[in-house]
C-alpha cells in the first residue's frame, strides 16, 4: 500500500535539503525567536520551498510549519487534514557544524499521522513511512531499504538520548531501566534522527521526559509506526496532533510496538 502524495513529498524534502546544504558549515547570521531558539537563513529557504511546494501539490491541504506557526487555534481547530513541518531540524546541531539535522514533513489526518519523510541532508538519506505503509530509508545513490524495529535487544538494551535535552524524570527513568535490563548503551544523536534509529532496529526504546513541539516528532513518528514501532505518552496511550491551543507535545515513549516489556516501560515512566 501507499499514497499518492508520498512520492512528490519525497522529492519535495529532498529538495529542502539541497536548499540547505549551501549554507552548512559556512558563515551564518543566527536570529532568535520568539521562544529564544535559533533561525537561520537555512530554516527560511527550506520553508518557503516546501511550503509552496506543499500548497502547489495540494491546495485545500493547510500548511503548518514551524517557521509560520502564529495561527490561532479557531483556525486550526476547523482541520481535518494538515502538513506539519519542520524544514530543519536540529537547527543547534546545525549550527555547530553536525549532520544530525533533518527535514521533516508528516501528513495529518483527524490527528494521526498518515505518513512522514525525513530527510538528512548532510548524508542524502530519506527516510519514509506510516502505520499503514510500512517504512523504508533511501541512500544518496537512490538505494531503497525496508525497516523494522527489533522486539528484543540482541544484548544490551540500547536507550536513544537527545545530546542537548533531559530532565531530572528522564535520568530517574534511565536508572530504573538500568535496573531493569542492567547497563543501558546510551546512543546519543540529534534531531529526529532517534526515532529513525529505533525505526533501522539499531536502538530499543527512545524516552523524552523533557519538551519538544510537534513538528519535531510527527514525520519520524510515521516512520517509526511503520518500521512496527509506536509512540506513546506515559499513559500508554498514542502520540496524536489534534489542535490545541499548545504546539508542545507531553512526555512520551518511542518503543517497538510488540516489545514484551512495553508494560513495564509505562509502569517506570509513571513513576517517575
Amino acid at each position: 500500500m501507499s499514497h499518492p502524495y508520498l512520492a512528490p513529498v519525497i522529492d519535495l524534502v529532498q529538495a529542502a535539503g539541497r536548499a540547505i546544504l549551501p549554507h552548512w558549515r559556512s558563515e551564518l547570521q543566527v536570529h532568535e525567536k520568539a521562544d529564544a531558539s535559533p533561525v537561520t537563513a537555512a530554516d527560511l529557504a527550506a520553508h518557503h520551498l516546501l511550503s509552496e511546494g506543499l500548497q502547489a501539490l495540494d491546495a485545500s491541504i493547510p500548511v503548518l510549519s514551524e517557521e509560520a506557526c502564529d495561527l490561532a487555534l479557531a483556525e486550526r481547530a476547523g482541520w481535518t487534514r494538515w502538513w506539519l513541518v519542520d524544514p530543519l531540524d536540529g537547527t543547534k546541531e546545525f549550527i555547530s557544524g553536525s549532520v544530525e539535522f533533518t527535514v521533516n514533513v508528516a501528513l495529518i489526518d483527524q490527528g494521526r499521522v498518515l505518513f512522514g519523510v525525513v530527510g538528512v541532508p548532510a548524508s542524502g538519506r530519506c527516510y519514509y513511512g506510516g502505520a499503514e505503509l510500512g517504512a523504508w530509508c533511501a541512500d544518496a545513490e537512490g538505494h531503497v531499504e525496508p525497516l523494522q524495529v527489533r522486539p528484543t535487544p540482541p544484548g544490551s538494551f540500547t536507550v536513544v538520548a537527545s545530546r542537548r535535552h533531559s530532565s531530572p524524570a528522564q535520568e530517574r527513568l534511565l536508572a530504573g531501566l538500568g535496573e531493569r535490563f542492567g547497563e543501558l548503551v546510551l546512543a546519543s544523536v540529534g534531531s529526529s534522527l532517534k526515532f529513525c534509529q529505533l525505526a533501522e532496529g539499531l536502538a530499543d526504546c527512545y524516552p523524552r521526559l523533557a519538551p519538544t513541539s510537534q513538528w519535531d516528532t510527527a514525520a519520524a513518528q510515521g516512520v517509526l509506526e511503520g518500521a512496527g514501532g509506536e509512540v506513546l505518552d506515559i499513559d500508554g496511550a498514542p502520540l496524536t496532533y489534534e489542535a490545541r491551543e499548545s504546539y508542545l507535545n507531553p512526555s512520551f515513549l518511542a518503543l517497538p510496538r510488540d516489545a514484551a516489556w512495553r508494560a513495564e516501560l509505562i509502569e517506570l515512566a509513571k513513576a517517575r
